[in-house]
C-alpha cells in the first residue's frame, strides 16, 4: 500500500485526525470518530473503518463487538488536510444507542429542547450485553 495517502494527512498534536463516515448511497451522516495512523492505515488495507478511542486509549475496529461494520467505498480529504471523510456502507447502524446515525437528536428551537428522529434499529442491551 502506498503511504502518500498517510503523509498527506495533518494529524494533531495527539497524532489524530477527526474522520467524518458518511452514508455511501445517502449521504447520511452516521458518526464522527478520530483515527491515528494505524486506525488509518488499517482502515485503507482491510476496507472496513478502523478508529482511535481516546477514552479508552485503544484502537478499535467500527462493528468489533456488534457486528455492524462499515464497508469503505471512498476516502476524503478535506482542504486543510485536517479531517478524514469516509463514505462507506454501513451493516444495520453506525450508533451504539442502536441508531442508523450517531446524529438522531434533533433540537427544536420551537419547544427549546432535543427530539429523537428515526428509529432504533437495534437494542442496545441485547447486543452490548456486558
Amino acid at each position: 500500500m502506498s503511504d502518500s495517502f498517510l503523509e498527506a494527512v495533518k494529524f494533531d498534536a495527539q497524532g489524530l485526525v477527526p474522520a467524518i463516515v458518511q452514508d455511501y448511497d445517502t449521504g447520511q451522516v452516521l458518526m464522527m470518530g478520530y483515527m491515528n495512523p494505524e486506525s488509518l492505515r488499517l482502515t485503507l488495507e482491510t476496507g472496513k473503518t478502523h478508529f482511535y478511542s481516546r477514552s479508552r486509549q485503544k484502537l478499535w475496529l467500527k462493528g468489533e463487538s456488534s457486528g455492524h461494520v462499515q464497508y469503505v467505498k471512498s476516502l476524503h480529504l478535506d482542504c486543510d488536510a485536517d479531517t478524514v471523510l469516509v463514505k462507506a456502507t454501513q451493516v444495520v447502524a453506525a450508533c451504539h444507542k442502536g441508531y442508523k446515525s450517531c446524529f438522531f437528536r434533533r433540537w427544536r428551537p420551537e419547544s427549546q429542547q432535543w427530539a429523537e428522529e428515526g428509529e432504533r434499529l437495534f437494542d442496545p442491551n441485547e447486543v452490548y450485553s456486558e
